[in-house]
């Protein structure tokens, strides 16, 4: 019987780190030849398998490959693309498996969020129940760091290091100009429900009076009356107000600060614009002058400045995935856990993806202080272990150099086409 071959893909958005656990991924699966045949990737994600549009990994170089651990974003596309319910849409999963039957591919690594979680789970149930089982392995990614049973996901800690750096340079910016400048600094961060990116900035402070003065989290219903007042207070202690906004901050009923009217392919609120909106509510109603900034795709691309750290997480849950495809696991996420001791470390684990898909981890109240605009010392302690050491790439002419891969098709075996 011929060996398996394996498929990889990313979904959703991408991460400084993402391109590391392809890494892992494939570098692992080659030291096991005599098990596992071709690794196939997806184009653009998962796409690729319903549309049989993938690539031959084994056509990019050792070296090739080995670049991806120093590249960020997709190398081989991602998506954002939910597959419907199997009640929904079972044509979308049966695709998927004729596809997986068509090039005798076993192994399914989905590297990615919650969606992504829940649609390995129920590529791995409908397999069996159409006799052509795969083991399919969910590796995590999300700089949100809302996947539950994990101590965190790898793609946060870069994204934290490129706040808090960012929040502590911008801030030292206005405070040397508040005196007849600029007198609030607003910066705008990802996070749709949790507020972990927005609570990273928090890692800028030294000691007290440093900024950011105020953190705006999901968690925490917005006010407009306390939020005003906070800038105001601040602003007259020292000078300026550094402000760190969550995309998701929300009031008490749950309307968003900000939101568009579109959606995206999940459903999901188009955000961003809260800092804009916070601005000009500042300026209206206390008068200052202000400035603000999106960090948008920057945050979650710089991998100039990513978390040593993170990208040895990200490296390791890509291994630990083949390996546990190997033991025979199935359905299963790859999870980092927090070791004991004054000293950070940390080791890999598993959890089941029928307890993860579809469930968001949010920031711990005990996190955020009292008066809800900031995080606690055991928020600090949580948080300033993902962002220690540097991981530069190679710099050529000033800027880094980062891999291209050749991107191989593979000739398509069936006849039917699919369309997305």
């Amino acid at each position: 019987m011929p060996k398996k071959n394996a498929f990889y893909a990313q979904s959703g958005g991408v991460t400084a780190v993402i391109n590391a656990s392809a890494c892992g991924v494939i570098e692992t699966a080659r030291l096991h030849k005599d098990r596992i045949g071709k690794v196939y990737a997806g184009r653009n994600g998962i796409i690729g398998a319903l549309r049989e549009e993938l690539i031959d990994t084994g056509k990019e170089s050792a070296k090739a490959i080995a670049g991806l651990k120093t590249t960020p974003s997709g190398a081989f596309g991602s998506c954002r693309y939910k597959l419907k319910s199997l009640e929904e849409n079972r044509a979308e999963y049966e695709r998927l498996i004729e596809v997986f039957k068509a090039h005798n591919i076993g192994y399914f690594f989905y590297n990615g969020g919650g969606d992504s979680a829940d649609t390995c789970l129920k590529i791995s149930q409908l397999s069996e129940k159409m006799g052509y089982p795969i083991q399919a392995i969910h590796i995590p990614k999300t700089v949100d760091n809302d996947l539950p049973f994990t101590d965190n996901c790898p793609g946060f800690g870069s994204v934290a290091k490129y706040v808090a750096v960012s929040t502590k340079e911008a801030s030292m910016d206005v405070a040397s100009m508040c005196e007849t400048s600029t007198k609030v600094f607003i910066l705008e961060v990802m996070g749709r429900h949790a507020g972990w990116i927005a609570a990273a900035g928090g890692l800028a402070a030294e000691q007290q009076g440093d900024a950011p003065h105020i953190i705006l989290f999901p968690e925490i219903a917005f006010s407009e009356d306390k939020f005003l007042k906070k800038v105001k207070a601040s602003v007259k202690q020292n000078g300026y107000c550094v402000i760190v906004a969550s995309e998701g901050a929300q009031y008490k009923d749950g309307t968003l600060v900000a939101a568009s009217a579109h959606t995206d392919a999940f459903g999901h609120k188009q955000l961003g614009g809260v800092a804009p909106t916070l601005a000009s509510l500042i300026k209206d109603k206390l008068g200052y002058k202000y400035h603000w900034a999106l960090a948008d795709y920057l945050q979650r691309s710089a991998r100039h400045i990513a978390s040593a750290t993170d990208v040895e997480q990200a490296y390791a849950v890509g291994k630990a995935a083949v390996e546990y495809a190997l033991a025979g696991k199935n359905a299963v996420m790859v999870t980092i856990e927090r070791g004991t001791g004054k000293r950070y470390n940390w080791s890999l684990g598993e959890a089941p993806l029928s307890k993860i898909a579809n469930v968001e981890k949010m920031m711990p109240r005990d996190f955020i202080t009292a008066d809800g605009f900031g995080i606690t010392e055991k928020a600090q302690q949580y948080l300033a272990p993902l962002i220690q050491g540097e991981s530069y790439p190679e710099y050529r002419n000033g800027v880094p150099v980062y891999t291209r891969l050749k991107l191989v098709p593979v000739e398509k075996k069936l006849e039917k086409s699919f369309k997305v």
